[in-house]
């Protein structure tokens, strides 16, 4: 296992931001940089041994720091959208700003994903990454009390790409960490990921608004085009969906246990990926708002393990507040395959 540690680039207010590259034996290679604490690049071979990159990204920090489509970042401090942003924690209300038309999304204008990181590289026995930190001030966004968030990035010698988040506050907070990288198994840039295969643990899905906030019911996916229990073609039933898929999916686990969420494969390359994760759902994105700059519509999708959008306004979902004396955790592993592997 090897760490390589460069300059990225610079912000406008001269701070630096650094690169960590770690590369296994099987010829894997992840970076990721300290700005939202960012995937830039998953180098993954294929069923002849030719490696490409299988994440979308941007060649320069300028990219990342100007970009609006959160890359391969940290989401936090609550991926996903809280109806009309707001919500009321302990008799109080909070109001956040509304960045996704009436919704707050993603942790709001300048989330976790427009915040320098902090990063450490390390080594282990058969693996190595780089741990991130980050302190989210009282605050910061609407959201109360100061949060101290950590991640780890761990590449393993069995093809295994980890995420391991902790987060612990003084004061209750909603608390709701995710990795939003847009996977093409394909290549990054190589076209549609219609022809990519997906398989589901998942047996129910979370209907939404026009606005694309959750309705609070809980439906099954037998039947519907939310039905991945078989392999199958990402395009098969997209058409079905208007703009695209961008649903959260239930997995079918024990709460808080680690569980298989997803496969998917790539049939050209060979290449695959299996997710496992704690977290009691993902978010199914598809790239519907892509648009050709630099990465077209539709042409990557996204699995983002996390828990249940609007979960703060949604009583019946599963708890997402972290209170003091308690620590966030979270826990999803990416495990890649290809011919040979």
């Amino acid at each position: 296992m090897r760490v390589i540690e460069t300059r990225f680039g610079t912000l406008s207010d001269g701070a630096a931001v650094r690169k960590f590259t770690v590369e296994n034996d099987a010829g894997m290679r992840v970076s990721a940089m300290e700005l939202g604490a960012t995937i830039t690049e998953v180098t993954v071979p294929d069923r002849t041994g030719a490696a490409a990159n299988i994440v979308l990204g941007y060649p320069t920090l300028e990219g990342y720091v100007k970009g609006a489509e959160y890359f391969g970042c940290v989401i936090g401090r609550f991926a996903n959208r809280i109806a009309a942003g707001r919500f009321s924690l302990d008799g109080k209300t909070y109001t956040l700003a509304c960045n996704d038309g009436p919704h707050h999304s993603h942790g709001g204008v300048k989330g976790f994903d427009k915040r320098l990181w902090r990063g450490w590289a390390f080594r282990a026995k058969d693996a190595a990454g780089v741990r991130f930190g980050y302190t989210s001030p009282d605050g910061e966004e609407g959201y109360p009390g100061a949060c101290r968030v950590t991640l780890e990035i761990t590449l393993t010698e069995r093809n295994e790409l980890s995420f391991e988040y902790r987060a612990v506050s003084d004061q209750a907070t909603p608390v709701n960490l995710t990795n939003h990288s847009y996977w093409n198994l394909a290549g990054a840039g190589s076209g549609t990921v219609y022809a990519q295969e997906l398989t589901f643990n998942c047996p129910w899905y979370l209907p939404a608004d026009k606005t694309l906030a959750p309705t609070g019911e809980v439906l099954g996916t037998a039947g519907t085009p939310f039905d991945f229990s078989k392999a199958k073609a990402i395009g098969s039933e997209i058409g079905a969906v208007p703009g695209g898929y961008d649903h959260c999916m239930v997995i079918g686990k024990p709460s808080g246990a680690m569980g298989h969420a997803c496969t998917a494969r790539d049939p050209g390359t060979g290449r695959a990926m299996e997710v496992h994760t704690t977290k009691p759902g993902f978010q199914l994105y598809t790239g519907n708002f892509l648009d050709g700059r630099p990465f077209a519509k539709h042409g990557s999708f996204c699995v983002e393990t996390q828990y249940f959008p609007d979960s703060p306004n949604v009583g019946h979902f599963p708890d997402c507040i972290l209170r003091p004396g308690l620590t966030y955790h979270h826990r999803t592993v990416h495990r890649f395959l290809w011919p040979g592997s």
